[in-house]
């Protein structure tokens, strides 16, 4: 492949999903029928919030955007997988979080965020539909009971921020990679006909480290342990979780 065709490859598609080439509205209505916010809303809510939604789509590895932009839009995942990370003291970005479709994600001052906090890059090609915050507010002001869940969500990312903090402080390196690994299963597990539950993704030793709070050497070990025990298995853009009751006892420490 050409430098030029790959330059080609990677500019955002800024009015189309990557797959299919433009969403349909029987497509976006689906999604949105999947987060949360809007769990319960009628076919006419959603179309009336839909209204207020560009869709826009991203090649594998782009940024839709980075830590300390100005934080003006939040992003409903689409199709593809997106990985939130933050900046580091040391300047490597610590991943946060591995997105599914009918996840919304982003920052906004109306929430609370002047500035994205952290960065999303598309692990793989990615469709998102964007809302501004205007259009989030006129939302609101409709729909009180989304209010009402976007408050509840935003006590919850405080908890669950206090929860990770305190686990980084009591629980073994093996603990935390184990419990990481089964959050992914429970986000993107994928059942194997020869057994077993696949991680399709292209997550580094580093990415994991991230998310577990500890370094990409503790994590290697931890996993060619797990790797020889017959818990996991992997390769070079996927992990196979083997044996997830055995894994559940390693969270646990037992």
């Amino acid at each position: 492949m050409t430098q030029s065709s790959t330059a080609r490859r990677r500019v955002p598609l800024r009015s189309t999903c990557a797959r299919p080439h433009h969403c349909p509205p029987a497509v976006r209505m689906d999604v949105l029928r999947h987060v949360p916010y809007f769990a319960g809303l009628s076919d006419r809510e959603l179309t009336e919030i839909d209204s207020h939604l560009t869709a826009l789509s991203w090649a594998q590895g782009d940024p839709l955007y980075r830590a300390g932009e100005p934080a003006e839009h939040l992003f409903v995942l689409a199709s593809g997988r997106v990985k939130l990370s933050q900046p580091s003291v040391a300047g490597t970005p610590v991943v946060t979080d591995v997105l599914v479709p009918g996840r919304l994600f982003g920052a906004m001052s109306l929430l609370g965020d002047s500035v994205h906090g952290e960065s999303a890059q598309a692990l793989v090609t990615t469709c998102a539909l964007r809302i501004d915050q205007p259009s989030f507010r006129a939302v609101l002001a409709g729909h009180p009971e989304v209010t009402l869940r976007v408050l509840d969500d935003v006590a919850g990312r405080l908890a669950r921020a206090r929860s990770r903090v305190g686990r980084q402080t009591t629980d073994t390196v093996a603990q935390r990679v184990a419990a990481v690994l089964l959050d992914l299963v429970d986000e993107l597990g994928q059942e194997r006909a020869s057994g077993g539950t696949l991680l399709q993704l292209p997550l580094s030793r580093a990415d994991l480290a991230g998310m577990a709070g500890s370094t990409p050497e503790s994590v290697s070990r931890v996993m060619s342990a797990l790797r020889k025990e017959g818990v996991v298995d992997s390769g070079r853009r996927w992990t196979a979780v083997l044996d997830v009751p055995r894994l559940r006892e390693v969270a646990a420490g037992t």
